[in-house]
């Protein structure tokens, strides 16, 4: 790095070199006394003291300069940091001054990749490269690596060179390896940053579920539940997908116990679940715990007879279910009010997930949706019981851009600007509410949910799911974070809105049944 030096500096200092000769003489004969106090570089000895005054001038004369680039009006920054970098990716590709040569094996192999370096470079960006440069015994130094990470570690290495790397959905994870065992913090938040924002690209075998592994194996909380939630948004999709046969036993378990799973229906789910076990064969154990996940009572008695009279997986494990085949049975038979009376009808068996099919909501398109209030009726069974399967509700929905409460509307003035400026502070809002009341629905509450879905690399994805009850009849934080206006929004597809409203019956145990 080159630092100016006013002319004048320099003249007073080769005035002051030339009347004080017996001062560097003295200089000259305390270096020759401290030869030990070198610096090589490219082959030359530079001592440690000039390297440091060197720096000291530069950083004085950048001080005594800030002050005047702050008072002039005409200073300007020439910006040449990319010419830097690419003559730091020369010097990387060329190996000039190189003086460490790393030899990268692959682990069980006989693959050895060359790559000359610089110790400077390598010593500056991870303490781990400067604990070992420090032990190594010869300008040779041996690293061992997985294939994985050895493939893509001439990448990494160029990134301590560059400072940028460009990045593919399998690099991630070797990548994300090397930076946390080689302490290149930036690369490794940076790398966890990539894969939570490409969860939904596309890749032939998928990439999710082995994010999520990885993410397990590492402690990365974050990324995890980034995964998970995912996965449980866009679960319809993950099962027609071949990336579904790699999920793993515990994966498979945490995914089943889930009530914000979207997908087509259960029934959907008993069958992704039985191809999953015929081809990854997993132990009994899991094969039961799995089955046992199933919430039964939310498939229909005709197609609860189907798998248990043609389902070779439900023949195989009838005595592990048969107990919740048997609930599910007296679930559809009986009214939710008389079942409450003996069961505990709270438990996960009778809560719906969030079901796409039409007998639980409906899909809603709004075009150009900063434009004004939009209003939209749909109708759902009463509850997933064959007892309640004739019986509908309607339900209204409104969905206004600005909407504001009314109890904060009647304090707004008629006219004026304080009228314009607090309407401007409203937000997207979303009230969903019975069209009608009736006496079914006691022993009854309705979970309001709004999927919000989104592109994302080119694909439709679940973008948002947001929760509320009857009582409040609306999400409070309901697209809080949504720039609606912007035609390019992450929550818009084409400039519209694309919502899907699943209204899901929760019942309530009346009576506690005796003992």
């Amino acid at each position: 790095m080159l630092s100016y030096v006013p002319a004048s500096y320099i003249k007073s200092v080769g005035q002051a070199a030339h009347t004080d000769r017996e001062t560097r003489v003295g200089e000259k004969k305390h270096i020759e006394r401290n030869k030990d106090n070198m610096v090589k570089s490219g082959g030359r000895s530079v001592p440690v003291v000039v390297c440091l005054a060197s720096l000291c001038l530069a950083l004085c004369a950048g001080a005594a300069l800030k002050p005047d680039v702050l008072l002039d009006n005409t200073a300007t920054t020439l910006n040449h940091s990319m010419a830097l970098v690419q003559r730091m990716e020369a010097l990387l590709t060329q190996g000039n001054g190189s003086d460490v040569v790393l030899r990268v094996q692959t682990v069980n192999t006989d693959e050895v990749k060359v790559i000359q370096v610089h110790s400077l470079v390598l010593t500056l960006q991870s303490d781990v490269f400067d604990e070992l440069l420090q032990t190594r015994n010869s300008t040779a130094m041996v690293l061992k690596e997985t294939s994985d990470c050895a493939a893509v570690f001439e990448k990494f290495v160029r990134y301590l060179y560059c400072g940028d790397i460009t990045v593919r959905l399998n690099q991630a994870i070797p990548l994300h390896k090397l930076a946390t065992k080689y302490h290149v913090w930036d690369l490794q938040q940076g790398l966890t940053q990539y894969m939570t924002q490409h969860l939904s690209s596309d890749s032939p075998a998928g990439h999710v579920v082995a994010w999520y592994q990885y993410a397990t194996q590492i402690g990365d909380v974050t990324l995890q539940n980034s995964c998970l939630q995912y996965l449980s948004w866009n679960l319809s999709s993950v099962l027609q997908s071949a990336e579904w046969s790699s999920v793993s036993g515990e994966l498979l378990l945490s995914l089943l116990q889930r009530s914000d799973l979207v997908l087509q229906s259960e029934l959907e789910l008993y069958e992704a679940l039985e191809a999953w076990i015929n081809q990854n064969q997993p132990s009994d154990e899991t094969a039961e715990n799995a089955l046992k996940a199933i919430r039964y009572a939310m498939i229909s008695p005709q197609n609860l007879f189907h798998l248990q009279k043609k389902s070779p997986l439900m023949l195989k494990y009838y005595e592990s279910v048969r107990d919740l085949l048997f609930l599910a049975f007296q679930f559809h038979a009986a009214s939710p009010i008389q079942l409450a009376k003996y069961y505990d009808v709270n438990c996960s068996l009778f809560t719906p997930r969030n079901y796409l099919s039409l007998s639980w909501g409906s899909p809603w398109v709004i075009n150009n949706p900063t434009r004004d209030d939009r209003s939209f009726s749909f109708q759902t069974q009463l509850g997933p019981s064959g007892h309640d399967v004739s019986k509908r509700i309607t339900w209204n929905a409104l969905f206004s851009p600005r909407w504001l409460p009314l109890s904060v509307r009647s304090s707004y003035p008629e006219q004026g600007s304080m009228l314009l400026t607090r309407t401007d502070a409203g937000r997207p809002r979303i009230i969903v509410t019975p069209a009608t009341s009736s006496p079914d629905f006691a022993g009854v509450s309705f979970q309001k949910t709004v999927i919000v879905s989104a592109r994302k690399q080119g694909k439709v994805v679940v973008r948002h799911v947001y929760n509320f009850h009857q009582s409040t009849e609306e999400a409070g934080d309901f697209l809080l974070e949504a720039d609606l206006q912007r035609r390019a929004s992450e929550y818009l597809i084409d400039s519209s809105l694309y919502l899907h409203i699943i209204v899901k019956p929760l019942y309530h145990t009346l009576i506690v049944s005796k003992k």
